[in-house]
């Protein structure tokens, strides 16, 4: 059974209704993106950077999975299928994929302000005063500007070992994700499913590239199409 691994981003979340959050303003929901997604936006003001990601967990509970998200999980009958996605949604996972790396972390998690390996499941709203059994604060579970992405070690080898590499719904400009197209091996295929696509330095390097130039959920049935080819 072949190996495909999946980057996937904020576009095919976007297909489901939820926001990507970054408007063309660069403004996060009208706030300056280092207000509410990095450890000195949260202590400056936590009662805001909690209240923000609240509003995420209320959004996520009114969309669905979409088709992209669905055929990603049917097409695990036939390959073995890793998902590294940028996204901190569930789609994924409710979609019924089941091997799912999150880079950024997840909204309906939680973890201690003081240990960030422990780790908790969250799908209400989170609040000052919120502790976890040893009395620490909570805080989302999620990557923010400045932290590392600790889910990188794990997501390395899992690309170097891919056959397929499917990029969907992210232009793979933001690093370190970026640079894990890089890690391919040089026979694997590499599809790249973007409407507008833009090919960054590690895809360019790809010897067999393949650009889809279509929406997440346009696209995938053509990929899926190609790949029985492979």
């Amino acid at each position: 059974m072949k190996k495909l691994v999946v980057l996937s981003g904020a576009g095919i979340s976007a297909e489901s209704g939820i926001k990507t959050f970054r408007d063309a303003d660069g403004l996060w929901e009208g706030h300056n993106v280092m207000d509410v997604a990095s450890p000195e936006g949260f202590h400056r003001n936590p009662e805001l950077v909690l209240e923000f990601y609240n509003q995420r967990r209320k959004q996520l509970a009114e969309v669905m999975p979409n088709y992209a998200h669905q055929q990603l999980a049917e097409l695990e009958k036939n390959y073995e299928v890793v998902i590294i996605t940028q996204n901190v949604d569930d789609l994924h996972e409710r979609a019924g994929s089941t091997n799912i790396l999150h880079l950024h972390g997840e909204l309906l998690k939680a973890r201690s302000v003081e240990n960030s390996d422990e780790i908790i499941e969250w799908k209400g709203d989170l609040v000052l005063g919120d502790l976890n059994a040893k009395g620490e604060q909570l805080r989302p579970h999620i990557v923010w500007f400045g932290e590392d992405v600790p889910v990188m070690m794990q997501a390395a080898p899992e690309v170097v070992s891919a056959d397929i590499i499917l990029v969907i719904g992210t232009s793979m400009q933001v690093y370190p994700a970026a640079g894990l197209v890089g890690l391919a091996k040089s026979d694997a295929q590499v599809f790249y499913i973007d409407p507008i696509p833009k090919i960054n330095y590690e895809l360019s390097q790809s010897e067999n590239l393949t650009v889809i130039e279509k929406t997440a959920t346009e696209g995938i049935d053509l990929f899926i199409t190609q790949i029985k080819k492979v």
